[in-house]
């Protein structure tokens, strides 16, 4: 996050309210979630998180280019 420049809150905000979720496609313990962050030209942040750990384990979050418009 923090190389990337991605603020805590987006990625709370993600979490917490995604606009989709998906299963990843090769690891069934981790889950996506997506959603736009209007400060950051409506781009979307997906954040890829484990599940079956309790608090969540965040894996990765980055803006998705391939998804832009999709939502």
């Amino acid at each position: 996050m923090a190389e990337r420049k991605i603020p805590a809150a987006w990625v709370e905000r993600v979490l917490q309210n995604p606009e989709r979720t998906e299963p990843d496609k090769v690891d069934p313990e981790l889950r996506h979630a997506l959603g736009r962050i209007a400060e950051h030209d409506d781009r979307i942040l997906r954040v890829v998180y484990n599940v079956t750990v309790n608090p969540w384990r965040i894996v990765t979050v980055y803006f998705d280019r391939g998804q832009r418009g999709k939502l």
